[in-house]
């Protein structure tokens, strides 16, 4: 039959064996088919693959070299990315109209460790407006749009990082970004807690002079509120993650979307019919099981907080060490007992959570089938779909709602503005919530696009209340309402 035999030979072509994990300090790059995925630009270049790009020497067009990325040559596509991203963040463009005149960071040096794509790119920019010097490193190994990364290397900023890093790799590029002659940071925005420890184990001098840190994971969060509690946090910082703004829209409703977009790019799966175990259900954990019922899967959840749980979802339910952010939530006598052919995969931050180095025996064959997806193969012939590697599937396989970004963003540029200008003495050697008012000021700022307006309270009716009638509306005590199941 022509037909199977064309189908044998395209098989056998796309086919790749999976080379073994880098070691640390292993200084080459992934290969090409770890380092591409479905998002990356028309404008890549395969022609220096299999270079790293540490060992390579780049210059932008204004002859500076403080940078490293996968090939400044991309820049052009990446600023076409980043022009794309801007149209649907008006907010964070806003602000940057509104603010960049009076420069409220002037003189601030961050040092940025978060996903390295357009839509971070325009936060980036708009730092850089409001008067900041910025240094940037990625905190995940595949999430890095190289061709945005190039673009704004082009315009000036210092940013190390590229798709495919090593683990090697990734911490010479935080090192690179703290570690500048003559060039000192006051400013962490981090997003996992990998640059905030780096700075306060490597450089504890450093960290003692940094006016603020800012982080945006459940992960980084909880690594800050370990250094209060131990009396090891010597600067203040702000947890964004548990902004009202951020919990809704970024860990919500982002996941709710982008968990179907990254699963069907790497695996083509049908969700109608499936049985799909859900490991946690907090915010993103209820985003992704509203997108899962509503295409037709039969979704079970695993969670250890009753109140989470509680008459909440329509979901089967049961109880189990799964909260999103934890380690070993799956493990390798889970993996063992999974049948043939089930899919892996992680939507949290760190690629703690599956226990991935289990894996990594002689008994076990990895193969690499397509961009992010391995098969692991068991002695009986049984195959186990693990995606990323483990990491972070949304950021790593596909992308996310730019206009859930603008928030996130938005929310993170005031956070850092607000640390950076506070009075000496408002804020303590402690982590802090965004003030409320802010919280209403992001959301406010992105009304515009849904063409909402705000109703206003009357003299009578705000002295009853006992509010400002320019808020804050809701006391900090409040806990705001996220429904999971939305049309």
């Amino acid at each position: 039959d022509p037909l199977l035999h064309l189908q044998q030979i395209q098989f056998v072509e796309d086919k790749q064996e999976f080379s073994r994990f880098p070691t640390k300090t292993g200084r080459r790059s992934l290969s090409r088919s770890i380092s591409q995925s479905s998002t990356d630009s028309y404008g890549s270049d395969s022609s220096d693959d299999e270079t790293s790009p540490r060992d390579k020497t780049q210059l932008n067009s204004k002859g500076t070299s403080d940078f490293c990325v996968k090939n400044i040559k991309q820049a052009e596509f990446g600023r076409r990315e980043i022009e794309i991203a801007e149209q649907d963040m008006s907010a964070l463009i806003s602000l940057r109209k509104r603010a960049q005149g009076e420069k409220p960071l002037a003189g601030a040096k961050i040092v940025g460790c978060t996903h390295i794509t357009a839509q971070t790119a325009v936060l980036i920019e708009t730092l850089v407006a409001l008067g900041a010097q910025c240094r940037w490193t990625a905190c995940n190994i595949y999430s890095t749009q190289n061709e945005v990364a190039a673009a704004l290397s082009e315009i000036g900023v210092a940013v190390f990082a590229w798709k495919g890093e090593s683990e090697d790799d990734f911490w010479w590029c935080i090192d690179k970004c703290v570690n500048m002659e003559g060039w000192q940071p006051n400013m962490i925005l981090d997003d996992g807690g990998d640059l905030t420890h780096w700075v306060y184990k490597k450089y504890p001098n450093v960290f003692k002079k940094i006016r603020g840190i800012v982080e945006e994971s459940v992960t980084g969060v909880h690594r800050l509120y370990q250094l209060s509690k131990a009396g090891k946090l010597c600067v203040p910082a702000m947890n964004v993650n548990d902004s009202v703004t951020k919990q809704k829209f970024d860990n919500l409703y982002c996941c709710r979307e982008s968990i179907l977009d990254g699963l069907k790019r790497t695996t083509d799966v049908m969700f109608g019919g499936k049985q799909v175990v859900v490991c946690g259900y907090g915010e993103v954990g209820k985003g992704c099981t509203a997108a899962l019922k509503a295409m037709g899967s039969i979704v079970y959840v695993t969670e250890i907080d009753p109140i989470s749980l509680c008459g909440d979802g329509g979901f089967r339910l049961v109880f189990f060490s799964g909260l999103l952010g934890n380690k070993n939530v799956v493990t390798r006598d889970q993996l063992d007992r999974m049948k043939n052919g089930s899919i892996v995969c992680n939507m949290g931050h760190s690629n703690t959570e599956i226990d991935v180095a289990s894996l990594r025996t002689p008994e076990l064959t990895w193969e690499r089938v397509r961009s992010q997806v391995d098969h692991v193969i068991w002695p009986d012939g049984k195959r186990v779909i693990l995606l990323a590697e483990g990491r972070l599937l949304n950021l790593s396989c596909s992308t996310v709602p730019t206009f859930v970004l603008s928030i996130t963003a938005t929310t993170q540029a005031l956070a850092l503005i607000e640390l950076y200008n506070a009075p000496e003495g408002r804020y303590k050697q402690d982590v802090y919530l965004l003030p409320k008012k802010m919280d209403e000021y992001v959301a406010s700022l992105h009304l515009p696009t849904f063409d909402a307006h705000l109703t206003e309270l009357s003299d009578e009716q705000a002295k009853y209340l006992g509010l400002n009638k320019n808020g804050p509306f809701k006391p900090n005590y409040y806990r705001y309402k996220h429904a999971s199941k939305i049309p």
